[in-house]
């Protein structure tokens, strides 16, 4: 089932509480695209390849053709966001829980970001949802580990996959550029990383526009009285509103991180950032085909790390490295206890 614009709008205004959990939804997208969407273009940027303007431009169409080929291809990365958690029979409290575990993500993401530090938006996402069901159905019940487990995997996949790709590929380049003219080959891979960033912000938009896309029907069947949001459709019209959203985010602030990503944790050349896009969006590719839900931001970095240690491990900053490192660790603690009070007093006050 397909659903249109028209009944979109229609739904929002006969239900208060699906059009606050729109506007939440559309919030920690915006959010997304502050601090997740950058690390997508940030090598691109940081290397002079293109300038932010045009490398924002060139995230928002290719973060739109991601969700948009890869729903088409696979469409399981938000099955298994929608199917992680369950929030019971009562569909009302239910609402209720996603809306307050939304709220919890923006304000943890707004948080960290706030310090100049990638944060995990899909790791908020997954706690905040977590910490809501295990408020809701008062334990661990609400989780379906089945499902959740593929978040383990991601955390594997993502640190080890992306750093092993990351030098392979960069240590491939560097053997067999070696001889290469500098200019020539500077000027050929300046092309080759906007390839890269555009393949990157594709992947991001395979991973992180299904994850909010499956959130947001899950609120759509919770307001229609349905426990999941099995058998629904995904609009190209919701497709472009993401993406457009998600754009806005990464103008308004993803400059902190585009200075942390690209410049702070490992100094790249054109070669090097070419090699970590390319890497990265492999990893993505691999895990969105596989259904397995991985922060870009975690795959990103990593990548990075692997490039940087080619030459020499001193390369990379690992105070940097440390403080990401850190953030993550405490976002699944962190913002699942957020979510989880502010369900439990959400429900309490409506």
């Amino acid at each position: 089932m397909e659903v249109s614009f028209a009944d979109f709008l229609q739904q929002m205004t006969s239900s208060p509480a699906l059009l606050i959990t729109v506007l939440l939804t559309l919030g920690v997208i915006f959010v997304n695209g502050w601090t997740d969407a950058p690390n997508a273009i940030a090598t691109c940027i940081t290397t002079r390849c293109m300038n932010v303007r045009s490398a924002i431009w060139l995230s928002a169409v290719f973060n739109f053709l991601g969700v948009f080929v890869m729903t088409q291809i696979n469409s399981s990365v938000a099955s298994t966001i929608s199917n992680m958690v369950d929030f019971g029979g009562d569909t009302r409290e239910a609402l209720i829980a996603l809306c307050a575990a939304l709220f919890s993500i923006v304000v943890y993401s707004v948080g960290a970001s706030y310090f100049g530090i990638p944060t995990s938006e899909s790791h908020s996402l997954i706690a905040g949802l977590s910490g809501a069901a295990i408020a809701i159905q008062n334990g661990i019940g609400g989780i379906n580990m089945d499902e959740w487990v593929k978040v383990l995997y991601g955390l594997v996949l993502s640190l080890a996959l992306g750093f092993a790709t990351g030098w392979v590929i960069c240590k491939l380049l560097t053997i067999v550029c070696q001889k290469a003219d500098r200019r020539k080959s500077n000027r050929f891979f300046r092309g080759a990383q906007i390839f890269g960033a555009a393949a990157m912000s594709f992947m991001h938009g395979a991973q992180d526009g299904q994850k909010f896309i499956g959130v947001l029907f899950l609120g759509m069947a919770f307001s229609n009285g349905q426990n999941s949001a099995e058998g629904v459709v995904i609009p190209v019209w919701l497709m472009l509103l993401c993406s457009v959203v998600m754009a806005v985010g990464t103008s308004v602030g993803g400059e902190k991180i585009i200075k942390s990503v690209g410049m702070d944790m490992v100094r790249l050349e054109k070669y090097q950032g070419f090699s970590a896009d390319l890497s990265a969006a492999v990893c993505l590719l691999f895990s969105s085909l596989f259904g397995i839900p991985v922060s870009t931001t975690h795959t990103k970095t990593s990548a990075i790390m692997g490039v940087g240690a080619v030459k020499r491990l001193s390369a990379i900053n690992f105070r940097v490295v440390r403080e990401m490192v850190l953030t993550w660790v405490f976002t699944f603690p962190g913002c699942g206890l957020i979510s989880y009070l502010m369900a439990k007093l959400f429900m309490a006050i409506f």
